[in-house]
């Protein structure tokens, strides 16, 4: 195809191996004269493993997070590799995924090329865990697979930062909140969408109430028990269209980051008596995979360069100053307590620092009389 038609050669080659990777099929890294094949474990068959067999330069690895590698018993400061001396569904499986898997085999250093495998599975949203071989930069035989270059996948959230663009607007009336207008960016998170609802009509050249909402499908949409994220999403529009107006950043970053598949595991998880941040390192996850530099880079295109923001969040707090903006005030924004929630609000509070009172709270639980 003509190079008019075709600008960022690099993202385009990300976005398409994020397709594969989500599909279930390997990919070809490269970079300086090596390069590998990567498959997630979630499309990892036994003819697959074969295939993948057949073509190694060398010894098959599993690459795991840190956070994975904790919870088998490794602490580490990094991601690492187990050796596969075959590529067995069952044991790779077990070591990936099993809550009381324990290491079987030494921990490794990353070879070239591995974080960016466990990168694409991240920007995939499926399970940080990957299975790569190296193989010939030459090989004839994998012209079909899709190729995509190391340094074009580490650099590519940034890059989707600065593509960041407003693609819509229009006037959506809400209950509560008769004046809103939703205006949608495209960017700033891979292939998806992100919204920004104006309520009111606040004044943009000074401080503006704001609050950064990640979606939230179960609790946002069906009133899920499990979560205070509705309640949250709703008493901030209300308050704001009665308070003079406010923007809410609506992200599509679902369970903290993971993706609603992977949140669904937690899940599953959590009803085995995980916490939500015990459950999310099982599946190889830190306490929160999700970014705020592109919300910053929403705020800005809006003209907002002020805010108070309203959130028990010190990372979001924390992101938006890092990104130049001016926090001049913090408002917590508290859901209604249950007794299906107590427990996720309590290790919020205790594992990731969150400003909740949870004292407070739990006296205003619903009683069971």
């Amino acid at each position: 195809m003509s190079s008019d038609f075709i600008q960022d050669r690099g993202q385009i080659s990300v976005e398409r191996a994020l397709a594969e990777f989500r599909a279930g099929r390997p990919v070809r890294i490269t970079g300086d004269g090596v390069s590998l094949l990567a498959v997630g474990i979630e499309g990892l068959n036994e003819d697959l493993a074969k295939a993948l067999e057949r073509k190694a330069a060398d010894r098959a690895r599993l690459v795991l997070p840190r956070a994975r590698l904790r919870r088998l018993g490794a602490e580490r400061g990094s991601a690492g590799i187990i050796a596969l001396p075959e590529i067995d569904l069952k044991r790779v499986t077990h070591l990936s995924l099993a809550p009381d898997a324990r290491l079987d085999a030494p921990v490794g250093c990353l070879q070239p090329l591995d974080e960016a495998a466990l990168e694409l599975a991240r920007l995939s949203l499926v399970l940080p865990a990957v299975v790569t071989v190296s193989v010939s930069p030459d090989d004839p035989a994998l012209a079909d697979v899709v190729a995509v270059r190391e340094a074009d996948v580490l650099a590519y959230r940034q890059s989707q930062v600065r593509a960041l663009r407003i693609v819509g607007r229009a006037p959506v009336p809400l209950e509560g909140a008769g004046e809103t207008e939703f205006v949608v960016f495209r960017g700033g998170e891979g292939l998806r969408d992100q919204v920004a609802i104006i309520v009111g009509r606040p004044d943009l050249s000074r401080t503006v109430p704001v609050r950064l909402h990640s979606a939230c499908l179960t609790g946002d949409l069906f009133g899920s028990l499990k979560c205070d994220c509705g309640d949250q999403l709703r008493s901030t529009v209300q308050w704001m269209a009665g308070n003079g107006g406010g923007i809410l950043l609506y992200l599509d970053q679902e369970g903290r980051g993971n993706g609603i598949a992977n949140k669904m595991r937690a899940y599953k998880l959590q009803a085995q008596g995980f916490d939500t941040y015990d459950a999310d390192e099982i599946l190889g996850f830190g306490l929160d995979q999700r970014r705020f530099d592109f919300a910053a880079e929403m705020l800005r295109q809006l003209g907002v360069t002020s805010v108070s923001i309203m959130t028990n969040n010190p990372e979001k707090i924390a992101a938006l100053k890092a990104a130049g903006l001016a926090v001049v005030a913090e408002q917590r924004v508290i859901g209604r307590p249950t007794s299906e929630n107590i427990r996720y609000l309590a290790a919020k509070r205790e594992r990731a620092g969150h400003f909740i009172d949870i004292d407070s709270l739990s006296a205003h639980l619903p009683s069971r009389d």
